[in-house]
């Protein structure tokens, strides 16, 4: 009878021992912390076009944790975005996003533990998440409704229950839309909404886990072609670049300020990966001043992106720099944005 009294003990405590392996192993919810299964998440934003035509893109590069006390840090990778389609891609990062200043969107959150102490026996709740978007160097507060669900002891899922309306002007997105438009010759609605899936795998007890640094070099992106591009990929470059608005010079002068080093960056990145193709980099200005001046001061300005260019190790028999001066406005001069956006910097394939 002693006996198997200790077998049953035995067989009592392996049961318990199992359940809690299983089942959780404390009520801290986030004992060890947690970090994101970048294959298994997806983050995703749907936009408007003509009123009525939706359209669903994401991004292909993500990294994230939740630390043992519950902070949640999630990052973005911007050059990732993903609309299945090349150039499209390629706008939404130059015009749109700005990606060669904005880099990447953060979002942070603290899980409230008082909420989910039970989760390893409920397995699923849902709640209201205070959390921060940082995106285009704005910085939001906002409440989302999500669901978090505990896969097993090592896993866990959290998903927005709604999708979250974004609203473009929030985020000085304006500009971006607006280039957006002129360039797919379409109307796109001021918001978007924004859907996740985010999975995390526990920590190992004694390794709190690591965020993650992505990848930060310029064109990364989610079909980017490794490599040389295709003709029809470099002309496409070369017109989204010369849409951007964000090369930029005193008044009056052709030197180059740092602001317009992160978008020359990324225009070498692409110059480069065109070897076969001749460049014409045109310099274009607003009406004010004589024509004369104009058309110095325009080839002067496009003569030091060349320069630019050069010094990067560009071959200059690549490049043909033309002043073209206020001779081809591409708005009119009537008001000081329509003067804005004729200054500027265009690059057009010549062979």
């Amino acid at each position: 009878m002693p006996r198997l009294n200790l077998v049953r003990n035995a067989f009592a405590i392996t049961a318990l021992v199992f359940a809690n392996t299983a089942w959780g192993q404390s009520a801290d919810p986030f004992e060890h912390g947690w970090k994101l299964d970048a294959e298994a998440s997806e983050l995703q934003f749907l936009s408007v076009k003509k009123n009525s035509i939706a359209e669903n893109s994401g991004f292909a590069t993500l990294t994230g944790v939740i630390s043992p006390e519950g902070g949640a840090d999630i990052r973005v990778q911007m050059d990732s975005v993903d609309t299945k389609i090349d150039l499209r891609n390629v706008r939404m990062r130059f015009l749109f996003f700005e990606t060669f200043n904005f880099p990447e969107a953060v979002i942070t959150a603290q899980l409230p533990p008082e909420q989910l102490v039970d989760l390893h026996q409920t397995r699923h709740k849902i709640i209201d998440l205070p959390y921060s978007l940082s995106l285009h160097g704005v910085k939001k507060d906002s409440v989302a409704q999500v669901a978090i669900t505990l896969v097993d002891n090592d896993r866990v899922a959290v998903a927005n229950t709604t999708p979250i309306a974004i609203a473009l002007p929030d985020f000085n997105l304006e500009g971006g839309r607006g280039k957006l438009e002129e360039a797919a010759g379409v109307d796109i609605l001021p918001f978007g909404f924004v859907s996740f899936g985010f999975v995390f795998d526990r920590a190992q007890p004694g390794t709190p886990p690591q965020l993650e640094v992505a990848s930060a070099t310029p064109g990364a992106a989610a079909l980017e072609t490794k490599g040389d591009l295709d003709r029809e990929a470099c002309e496409g470059r070369m017109e989204i670049l010369s849409r951007t608005g964000n090369i930029y010079f005193n008044s009056g002068s052709a030197r180059l300020t740092n602001d317009s080093i992160p978008l020359l960056s990324n225009l070498h990145d692409i110059v480069d990966r065109c070897p076969d193709l001749k460049i014409e980099i045109g310099g274009h200005t607003d009406s004010d001043g004589s024509d004369e001046a104009n058309r110095v001061l325009s080839e002067r300005r496009a003569q030091a992106v060349n320069t630019y260019l050069v010094d990067q190790g560009i071959a200059p028999e690549r490049l043909l720099t033309v002043g073209y001066g206020e001779s081809r406005p591409v708005v009119s001069n009537d008001t000081a944005d329509g003067k804005r956006r004729n200054r500027r910097i265009e690059f057009v394939p010549v062979n």
